[in-house]
Protein backbone atom coordinates (compact mmCIF):
# COMPACT_ATOMS: atom_id res chain seq x y z
CA UNK A 1 0.00 0.00 0.00
CA UNK A 2 1.43 3.34 -1.12
CA UNK A 3 0.96 6.41 1.03
CA UNK A 4 0.08 9.51 -0.95
CA UNK A 5 1.89 12.34 0.81
CA UNK A 6 -0.12 14.98 -1.04
CA UNK A 7 -3.36 13.33 0.07
CA UNK A 8 -1.99 13.04 3.64
CA UNK A 9 -1.28 16.79 3.75
CA UNK A 10 -4.87 17.56 2.74
CA UNK A 11 -6.39 15.51 5.58
CA UNK A 12 -8.39 17.53 8.10
CA UNK A 13 -7.61 16.21 11.64
CA UNK A 14 -11.06 17.34 12.79
CA UNK A 15 -12.95 15.58 10.00
CA UNK A 16 -12.31 11.91 10.73
CA UNK A 17 -15.19 10.82 8.54
CA UNK A 18 -13.35 12.02 5.40
CA UNK A 19 -10.12 10.25 6.27
CA UNK A 20 -9.08 7.53 3.83
CA UNK A 21 -9.71 3.96 4.95
CA UNK A 22 -6.02 3.08 5.26
CA UNK A 23 -5.42 5.99 7.64
CA UNK A 24 -8.39 5.07 9.81
CA UNK A 25 -7.15 1.50 10.06
CA UNK A 26 -3.61 2.66 10.86
CA UNK A 27 -4.81 5.02 13.62
CA UNK A 28 -7.07 2.32 15.11
CA UNK A 29 -4.23 -0.21 15.07
CA UNK A 30 -1.76 2.24 16.66
CA UNK A 31 -4.24 3.27 19.36
CA UNK A 32 -5.09 -0.35 20.06
CA UNK A 33 -1.43 -1.20 20.40
CA UNK A 34 -0.87 1.73 22.77
CA UNK A 35 -3.85 0.79 24.92
CA UNK A 36 -2.87 -2.88 24.91
CA UNK A 37 0.78 -2.07 25.59
CA UNK A 38 -0.12 0.31 28.43
CA UNK A 39 -2.44 -2.25 29.97
CA UNK A 40 0.20 -4.94 29.71
CA UNK A 41 2.81 -2.64 31.20
CA UNK A 42 0.76 -1.67 34.26
CA UNK A 43 -0.50 -5.20 34.74
CA UNK A 44 2.99 -6.65 34.36
CA UNK A 45 4.46 -4.09 36.76
CA UNK A 46 1.94 -5.00 39.47
CA UNK A 47 2.65 -8.67 38.86
CA UNK A 48 6.40 -8.03 39.11
CA UNK A 49 5.89 -6.21 42.41
CA UNK A 50 3.76 -9.09 43.70
CA UNK A 51 6.42 -11.53 42.53
CA UNK A 52 9.15 -9.60 44.36
CA UNK A 53 7.05 -9.51 47.54
CA UNK A 54 6.46 -13.26 47.22
CA UNK A 55 10.20 -13.86 46.84
CA UNK A 56 10.96 -11.84 50.00
CA UNK A 57 8.24 -13.71 51.87
CA UNK A 58 9.73 -16.97 50.66
CA UNK A 59 13.15 -15.98 52.01
CA UNK A 60 11.65 -15.07 55.38
CA UNK A 61 9.77 -18.36 55.54
CA UNK A 62 12.95 -20.24 54.64
CA UNK A 63 14.80 -18.54 57.51
CA UNK A 64 11.97 -19.31 59.96
CA UNK A 65 11.88 -22.89 58.75
CA UNK A 66 15.64 -23.19 59.16
CA UNK A 67 15.44 -21.89 62.74
CA UNK A 68 12.53 -24.18 63.59
CA UNK A 69 14.28 -27.15 62.00
CA UNK A 70 17.44 -26.40 64.03
CA UNK A 71 15.41 -26.13 67.22
CA UNK A 72 13.56 -29.35 66.46
CA UNK A 73 16.83 -31.15 65.73
CA UNK A 74 18.29 -29.93 69.04
CA UNK A 75 15.12 -30.42 71.09
CA UNK A 76 16.43 -33.56 72.86
CA UNK A 77 19.61 -31.67 73.81
CA UNK A 78 17.57 -28.70 75.06
CA UNK A 79 15.39 -31.00 77.14
CA UNK A 80 18.43 -32.74 78.60
CA UNK A 81 19.96 -29.36 79.40
CA UNK A 82 16.74 -28.23 81.08
CA UNK A 83 16.65 -31.39 83.19
CA UNK A 84 20.27 -30.83 84.21
CA UNK A 85 19.48 -27.24 85.18
CA UNK A 86 16.52 -28.44 87.27
CA UNK A 87 18.76 -30.98 89.03
CA UNK A 88 21.43 -28.34 89.68
CA UNK A 89 18.83 -25.89 90.97
CA UNK A 90 17.40 -28.58 93.23
CA UNK A 91 20.87 -29.34 94.58
CA UNK A 92 21.44 -25.65 95.32
CA UNK A 93 18.07 -25.35 97.06
CA UNK A 94 18.93 -28.33 99.25
CA UNK A 95 22.09 -26.46 100.29
CA UNK A 96 19.98 -23.54 101.54
CA UNK A 97 18.95 -24.07 105.15
CA UNK A 98 15.28 -24.02 106.02
CA UNK A 99 13.94 -21.64 108.64
CA UNK A 100 14.34 -24.28 111.35
CA UNK A 101 17.90 -25.13 110.26
CA UNK A 102 19.34 -21.59 110.39
CA UNK A 103 20.01 -21.75 114.14
CA UNK A 104 21.82 -25.07 113.68
CA UNK A 105 23.93 -23.57 110.88
CA UNK A 106 24.93 -20.63 113.10
CA UNK A 107 26.11 -23.12 115.71
CA UNK A 108 28.11 -24.96 113.02
CA UNK A 109 29.88 -21.74 111.98
CA UNK A 110 30.78 -20.77 115.53
CA UNK A 111 31.84 -24.35 116.34
CA UNK A 112 34.09 -24.37 113.28
CA UNK A 113 35.84 -21.27 114.56
CA UNK A 114 36.34 -22.74 118.03
CA UNK A 115 37.69 -26.00 116.60
CA UNK A 116 40.33 -23.99 114.75
CA UNK A 117 41.44 -22.28 117.97
CA UNK A 118 39.83 -18.91 117.31
CA UNK A 119 38.35 -16.73 120.01
CA UNK A 120 35.11 -14.96 119.12
CA UNK A 121 34.93 -11.30 120.07
CA UNK A 122 31.72 -10.80 118.07
CA UNK A 123 29.17 -13.13 116.51
CA UNK A 124 26.09 -11.11 115.60
CA UNK A 125 23.40 -12.37 113.18
CA UNK A 126 21.57 -9.43 111.57
CA UNK A 127 18.06 -9.16 110.13
CA UNK A 128 17.23 -11.26 107.07
CA UNK A 129 17.16 -9.44 103.75
CA UNK A 130 14.87 -10.69 100.94
CA UNK A 131 16.45 -11.20 97.51
CA UNK A 132 14.34 -12.81 94.78
CA UNK A 133 13.41 -16.34 95.91
CA UNK A 134 15.71 -16.44 98.94
CA UNK A 135 16.54 -14.48 102.10
CA UNK A 136 20.06 -13.39 102.93
CA UNK A 137 21.20 -13.59 106.57
CA UNK A 138 24.38 -11.54 107.28
CA UNK A 139 26.43 -12.40 110.36
CA UNK A 140 29.00 -9.95 111.70
CA UNK A 141 32.04 -11.87 112.99
CA UNK A 142 35.17 -10.74 114.84
CA UNK A 143 37.72 -13.35 115.91
CA UNK A 144 41.26 -13.39 117.18
CA UNK A 145 43.94 -15.87 116.20
CA UNK A 146 46.81 -16.47 113.78
CA UNK A 147 46.96 -16.39 109.97
CA UNK A 148 47.05 -20.20 109.91
CA UNK A 149 43.97 -20.44 112.12
CA UNK A 150 42.13 -17.89 109.97
CA UNK A 151 42.93 -19.86 106.82
CA UNK A 152 41.75 -23.16 108.34
CA UNK A 153 38.53 -21.53 109.55
CA UNK A 154 37.70 -20.08 106.12
CA UNK A 155 38.46 -23.41 104.45
CA UNK A 156 36.27 -25.36 106.89
CA UNK A 157 33.36 -22.91 106.54
CA UNK A 158 33.52 -23.29 102.75
CA UNK A 159 33.32 -27.09 103.23
CA UNK A 160 30.07 -26.91 105.25
CA UNK A 161 27.15 -28.75 103.59
CA UNK A 162 25.12 -25.53 103.61
CA UNK A 163 25.98 -22.47 101.51
CA UNK A 164 27.93 -19.85 103.48
CA UNK A 165 29.83 -17.02 101.81
CA UNK A 166 32.40 -14.75 103.50
CA UNK A 167 32.77 -11.05 102.70
CA UNK A 168 34.55 -7.82 103.71
CA UNK A 169 37.65 -9.31 105.36
CA UNK A 170 39.94 -7.14 107.44
CA UNK A 171 42.93 -8.43 109.41
CA UNK A 172 44.77 -6.15 111.80
CA UNK A 173 46.91 -6.30 114.95
CA UNK A 174 44.98 -6.20 118.25
CA UNK A 175 44.30 -2.86 119.91
CA UNK A 176 45.96 -4.13 123.07
CA UNK A 177 49.70 -4.37 122.53
CA UNK A 178 51.75 -7.24 123.74
CA UNK A 179 49.49 -10.00 122.42
CA UNK A 180 50.95 -12.19 119.65
CA UNK A 181 47.64 -12.56 117.81
CA UNK A 182 45.66 -10.90 115.02
CA UNK A 183 42.08 -9.69 114.77
CA UNK A 184 39.95 -10.67 111.78
CA UNK A 185 36.62 -9.01 111.04
CA UNK A 186 34.28 -10.18 108.29
CA UNK A 187 30.67 -10.71 107.31
CA UNK A 188 29.44 -14.26 106.76
CA UNK A 189 26.27 -14.68 104.74
CA UNK A 190 24.00 -17.68 104.63
CA UNK A 191 20.84 -17.99 102.56
CA UNK A 192 17.39 -19.39 103.14
CA UNK A 193 14.85 -20.39 100.51
CA UNK A 194 11.57 -18.46 100.66
CA UNK A 195 8.24 -19.77 99.50
CA UNK A 196 6.07 -17.40 97.44
CA UNK A 197 3.90 -16.15 100.33
CA UNK A 198 6.86 -15.59 102.63
CA UNK A 199 8.74 -13.72 99.89
CA UNK A 200 5.80 -11.32 99.42
CA UNK A 201 5.59 -10.63 103.16
CA UNK A 202 9.33 -9.95 103.45
CA UNK A 203 9.34 -7.71 100.36
CA UNK A 204 6.43 -5.68 101.76
CA UNK A 205 8.23 -5.36 105.11
CA UNK A 206 11.46 -4.27 103.41
CA UNK A 207 9.58 -1.72 101.29
CA UNK A 208 7.94 -0.29 104.41
CA UNK A 209 11.34 0.03 106.13
CA UNK A 210 12.81 1.84 103.12
CA UNK A 211 9.78 4.16 102.98
CA UNK A 212 10.19 5.09 106.65
CA UNK A 213 13.93 5.61 106.20
CA UNK A 214 13.35 8.02 103.29
CA UNK A 215 10.72 9.90 105.26
CA UNK A 216 13.14 10.79 108.03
Amino acid sequence: MKIDLEELRKIDPNDVARWPAWLKITVIVVLSLLVLGGGLWFDTRSQLAALEAARKKEEELKKVFSIKAHQAANLPAYRAQMEEMKRSFGTMLRQLPSKTEVAELLVDISQTGLENGLEFELFKPESERPADFYAELPIKIQVTGSYHQFGSFVSDVAALPRIVTLHDFTIAPPKKKGRDILVMEMTAKTYRYLDEDEAKVMEASEAEKNKKAKGR
